[in-house]
């Protein structure tokens, strides 16, 4: 077989510069004359052949990521860049832990994010560029930006590492009075609360009270910081006292509440210092002290009153039922709580309704009235259904069932005692059929004259001591009743 000779190849000038640094070339070529080359190559591309500059080559090879980072250094921004990578680990790292801990975890890697990588540029450089030239406001507003576009619960940790960066920023800005580092002690407060640091959130709210006060300022909302600061430091300071309370420290828990109620008035806020009202009301009654409990609670009444706001006016009748409760004052106790069961019913508040009626349900239970006792309940065990709540629901129907026993106890002992013929064929018929048993008319009257008597004991006469004389009267009234 004839073989023929190569066929001669004609090759771009492109190709030919490119052939002449491959690694089997013959020729020793000067470093000068291959970046020379280079440069040909690279302007060949823009010019001749009409293709993708170097920029654009790097954009499709690499990452977004990449890119980033490379701009950054390319423009000079190291701190930013620094910055940047050290918060990209963290992003990893936080990514592997999630995913050991959980299968469920489906959260995406930084990479594939582009709008936050576009975020982290445009404010760290622009952060940096200001820090440079010590324009520390430009700095502030910048790292807030960026604190505020991840204020949401999968990134909530680049949001804390923005509110601390702003927190020392705000130190150095001298020329607004302090506006700028009392908004980062409120985010300082913040960051602090909601990982349950409480004494440290206190201390920044603290702080940021103390720098809004006598002031004006408004936050972008237009709320004024003032009143955000009140705010902030009654919510936590009722958190602290809730603490104090479980570990029955309720002189320090009164103690906290009262300065609580102090910066309320301060505020000029009526909701908020009957707030603070109600819950120095609270911690007056689990310290024991019933008359001060009143007395507090009687002024968050006359706010809510004042203010024509039903729902925190039912919640004081609750909480100076529980006062008169724990005093023994029981029938001032049953018209309290019987306002909060109106006042809830025509509020369609379910759980108030419930919890208020339950009380009266065993108020009249411990007190022997039955009938009562069951119709609370009944009530009770009625909206648990309707709103088809599974774990009231069974604790009311427990409630119900053991008050229409005791209800049934009762007759049954009637029939017991009056031991005629009558009664054993009631008791006889109401085996057979285990429903419902009626009490029978004449033993009613017998249960009548048997619970006036009761008003003649020594031992229920000493209930009535605890009573005034409009209160024995009404008793008396709910005795005859029975």
């Amino acid at each position: 077989m004839t073989t023929l000779p190569p066929l001669p190849m004609a090759r771009p000038k492109l190709t030919a510069l490119a052939r002449q640094k491959l690694p089997c070339s013959s020729r020793d070529i000067p470093r000068s004359q291959l970046i020379k080359e280079k440069d040909d190559i690279d302007h060949y591309l823009e010019v001749n052949f009409k293709g993708l500059s170097k920029e654009e080559v790097a954009a499709y090879r690499n990452s977004y990521k990449k890119n980033i980072c490379v701009d950054m250094l390319r423009d000079g921004y190291h701190k930013s860049f620094t910055e940047l990578f050290s918060l990209m680990e963290k992003w990893d790292a936080l990514r592997e832990a999630a995913k050991v801990r959980s299968l469920l975890w489906v959260q995406r890697p930084l990479e594939e994010q582009p709008d936050k990588l576009d975020h982290f540029y445009y404010y760290l450089t622009r952060a940096e560029a200001a820090e440079r030239k010590e324009y520390f406001e430009d700095v502030y507003n910048n790292l807030y930006a960026l604190a505020c576009y991840f204020n949401n619960s999968e990134d909530k940790w680049v949001r804390n590492h923005f509110y601390e960066r702003c927190f020392k920023i705000a130190q150095l800005i001298k020329i607004d009075g302090g506006k700028k580092e009392a908004e980062a002690h409120a985010h300082m407060g913040l960051l602090f609360e909601e990982e349950g640091q409480l004494l440290e959130a206190a201390e920044h709210y603290e702080a940021f009270h103390q720098l809004t006060q006598g002031r004006i300022w408004q936050d972008e909302t237009g709320h004024f910081l003032n009143l955000l600061a009140c705010e902030s430091l009654l919510r936590t300071y009722r958190l602290l006292s809730d603490k104090m309370l479980e570990n029955k420290e309720y002189k320090q828990a009164i103690r906290i509440l009262i300065k609580a109620s102090e910066i309320a008035k301060e505020g000029n806020d009526k909701k908020m210092e009957g707030e603070a009202c109600y819950y120095l009301g609270l911690a007056h009654l689990a310290a024991g002290e019933h008359e001060t409990a009143l007395t507090v609670l009687n002024t968050y009444i006359k706010i809510s009153t004042d203010l024509d706001d039903d729902l925190s006016l039912g919640r004081g009748y609750e909480a100076t039922a529980k006062v008169l409760q724990s005093q023994g004052q029981m029938m001032e106790a049953i018209k309290y709580l019987k306002k909060v069961v109106k006042i809830a019913r025509n509020n369609f508040q379910s759980l108030d309704f419930v919890r208020a009626s339950t009380m009266l349900g065993d108020i009249y239970n411990e007190k022997g009235y039955y009938n009562k006792a069951s119709e609370y309940f009944q009530q009770a065990f009625d909206m648990t259904a309707e709103i088809m709540n599974m774990l009231l629901m069974d604790e009311t129907k427990v409630h119900y069932g053991i008050a229409k026993a005791h209800q049934m106890m009762l007759t049954v002992s009637n029939y017991i005692e009056t031991a005629d013929l009558t009664s054993l064929d009631c008791l006889l018929s109401w085996k057979e059929r285990r429903s419902d048993i009626a009490p029978d008319p004449i033993i009613g009257e017998s249960r009548r004259s048997t619970m006036e008597g009761l008003c003649q004991t020594s031992e229920h006469s000493e209930d009535l001591n605890g009573f005034p004389d409009n209160q024995k009267k009404d008793l008396n009234q709910l005795l005859t009743q029975c």
